[in-house]
């Protein structure tokens, strides 16, 4: 029956956002159960594009980018597909009218990867940014505003300002995989190799200048959002705030983590913020 089949492919998105990110997945639990699916499969199709041109250095990676887009495309066409992440992710994209523009955008990042090494302009940087972050964030929005166009352009700028904090902190935090591992550099007009408190400062205030405006936008979330997004945004930024106490060296060295007791702690902090209304 096509009702199991929908079942294991929304059941498979929601075991990719589990294994790959216990933060993300924590936050998602947050959610409303009416939208909590649709945040798994929108996470399972980013997170295999992501995949594709980040971990698979065996296997010909243009290729299966190409055939993932194939594949994508008819999903999208036919309202179906036997890959269980793209047939989930169809149905989100189908009922809450995500526009197909914010799909191109992140394959177009996803392809910038597969050959790009360096983001030596603002431009670059942004244009990049927008399509692996920003509009990750406005896919996300389209589920929680329920196809209210009007609430979607009031939050829209605050949703691609909390997606581009996400993944500044992430490239900050990965510094040692994206740049020895994948030989890529981001941020623009700073040297990595020789990366100092300066520099690191500079990447900081960009960060929280970014939160700062996606922070704005949480309290007009719908109420079965507000919890979810709010959790993750108090992850990143203690994330965040422990990178900032990070000599840059070490930053380069190690992958710097919130202990799991810490992030229970966040979560507890977030919820009477939350029932308060303080948030």
């Amino acid at each position: 029956m096509k009702a199991i089949f929908d079942k294991v492919s929304y059941q498979c998105s929601k075991t990719v956002t589990k294994s790959y990110s216990t933060s993300f997945s924590l936050a998602t639990k947050m959610l409303g159960p009416n939208i909590r699916s649709h945040i798994y499969n929108i996470y399972g199709f980013v997170r295999f594009a992501d995949e594709i041109v980040d971990s698979f250095h065996d296997y010909d990676k243009k290729e299966l980018l190409n055939h993932f887009e194939e594949d994508l495309d008819k999903a999208l066409s036919q309202k179906i597909s036997l890959n269980p992440i793209l047939n989930a992710f169809q149905h989100t994209y189908h009922q809450y009218g995500i526009p197909r523009h914010l799909v191109d955008a992140f394959m177009r990042s996803m392809r910038m990867d597969l050959t790009k090494k360096e983001y030596a302009t603002e431009n670059e940087y942004r244009e990049y940014i927008y399509g692996s972050a920003d509009v990750v964030g406005l896919m996300c929005l389209c589920v929680f505003v329920k196809g209210d166009k009007e609430r979607y352009g009031e939050l829209k700028e605050s949703a691609m300002a909390l997606g581009s904090a996400f993944q500044k902190v992430n490239f900050l935090r990965d510094l040692k995989a994206d740049f020895e591992d994948l030989n890529r550099t981001y941020f623009p007009h700073i040297d990595l190799a020789k990366l100092d408190e300066v520099s690191k400062n500079r990447i900081v205030e960009e960060i929280r200048d970014d939160f700062k405006k996606g922070h704005a936008g949480i309290a007009k979330l719908p109420n079965d959002s507000k919890f979810g997004v709010y959790t993750a945004y108090k992850y990143y930024s203690k994330l965040l705030d422990k990178l900032v106490k990070t000599p840059p060296l070490e930053i380069k060295n190690t992958r710097i983590r919130v202990p799991n007791y810490q992030k229970f702690g966040l979560l507890a902090t977030s919820y009477v913020s939350y029932k308060l209304n303080l948030v």
